[in-house]
């Protein structure tokens, strides 16, 4: 099943060595998919700060890998072909050739945490995106290509076409990783206070969905100040600038001074900042909660806390990891809903092929793009200019 001539290979922007510049290879192009699978043409991916870190090597901590790998886990792709019983998506939507789809990592649905505990980012079997390798079928197991492989037991979901590709990709993981926590920590009130940490990717989409839920008042903290106007324009009643508050406790200070002295409801981190932790704790009030999003483990990430005060406190404390297909419909259809009142175009104002993507890892590291965004082909579906 086919929209469009299919080659039997295709370029590959390849990792080969942690902070090496990425290797242009030829991979093959799978023929033949597993009953369950896809093929789909990656029309765009988008470039989270989880390949920052698998770039530079600080992800080892974390998720185990053999290089070589093709980064990328949050992409939009159009089918292309379509495996035996793959014919429709997760939610019973036919799919055909053509369709535009976003795809999750693959869980096994048979160990505990997927059967029982019903917390599918936890399965002990998962296959991953971007930690697979490459130099072995199905080959094409990250974004940063021009076809790519879905696997058998990969959630999938149709892109709504009111959603800009580019708009689609960002949120099937950023977006996506968002949803969960914000599901995770329960319910917001137009009473409660929040902290947002962070003003990258995540904080951004988490300021506009804390807006979009009814928060009564939202502090989000990050830099560069650019990215600060747009997370105003996202709805945050307060910013704190990293540059006007350079030192943790001067944040800490910042945030109580605008609360009144008081800590806040809720704080999300989602700075990935080593002090991160131990300043969101600082920030929150007796009794509130606190979900720890951003934060990678690995050697040099320990910081002191006082577990005490946590008792004392009574404080909520959860953490997230990854997303599931559910958080990537919700994702989606949240931007369908608000697109008229979020300008998700200002996380996404960049392009780059794929010759260039070791230029937008440096970019988005630098922080001079919240978002770059990878574009495979000539002529993309669905990406604007």
């Amino acid at each position: 099943m086919s929209t469009t001539s299919i080659p039997e290979t295709c370029r590959a922007a390849v990792l080969t060595e942690h902070g090496a510049p990425l290797e242009i290879r030829e991979l093959p192009v799978p023929a033949e998919l597993e009953p369950g699978a896809l093929l789909v043409r990656i029309e765009a991916a988008t470039v989270c700060g989880s390949d920052l870190h698998l770039w530079d090597g600080s992800l080892a901590g974390s998720q185990a890998l053999t290089l070589p790998v093709i980064p990328g886990h949050e992409m939009v792709g159009s089918v292309v072909r379509i495996g035996p019983g793959a014919e429709r998506d997760t939610f019973g939507a036919p799919l055909h050739p053509g369709d535009r789809i976003c795809f999750t990592h693959a869980s096994c649905n048979q160990c505990e945490h997927c059967r029982l505990d019903n917390q599918p980012t936890l399965c002990t079997n998962r296959q991953y995106y971007m930690f697979t390798s490459c130099a072995k079928p199905p080959y094409l197991v990250g974004g940063f290509a021009e076809y790519c492989y879905v696997f058998p037991n990969s959630g999938r979901v149709k892109v709504p076409e009111e959603v800009r590709t580019e708009w689609a990709s960002a949120a099937s993981c950023a977006l996506r990783t968002v949803v969960h926590s914000f599901d995770r920590i329960g319910r917001l009130n137009p009473w409660d206070t929040v902290v947002i940490q962070g003003a990258g990717p995540l904080g951004l989409f988490a300021t506009a969905l804390a807006d979009h839920l009814g928060a009564g008042r939202i502090v989000t903290i990050g830099a560069p100040d650019d990215r600060l106007k747009i997370a105003t324009s996202f709805g945050a009643t307060d910013v704190v600038s990293l540059s006007a508050a350079p030192e943790p406790q001067d944040r800490i200070d910042a945030v109580r001074d605008l609360l009144g002295g008081r800590g806040a409801d809720v704080v999300f981190e989602f700075s990935g900042a080593r002090t991160a932790f131990t300043e969101g704790l600082g920030m929150i009030r007796e009794g509130g909660r606190y979900m720890v999003t951003g934060q990678i483990d690995g050697p040099g990430k320990e910081v002191p806390v006082r577990p005490g005060f946590i008792t004392r406190q009574q404080l909520t404390i959860m953490g997230t990891w990854s997303g599931h297909i559910a958080e990537y419909y919700k994702a989606l259809q949240f931007v369908r809903n608000t697109r008229d009142r979020y300008d998700f175009g200002a996380l996404v104002p960049h392009r780059y092929t794929l010759d260039n993507a070791t230029d937008a890892l440096a970019r988005m590291r630098a922080q001079e793009d919240i978002k770059p965004v990878l574009v495979p082909h000539a002529t993309p579906a669905g990406v604007s200019a």
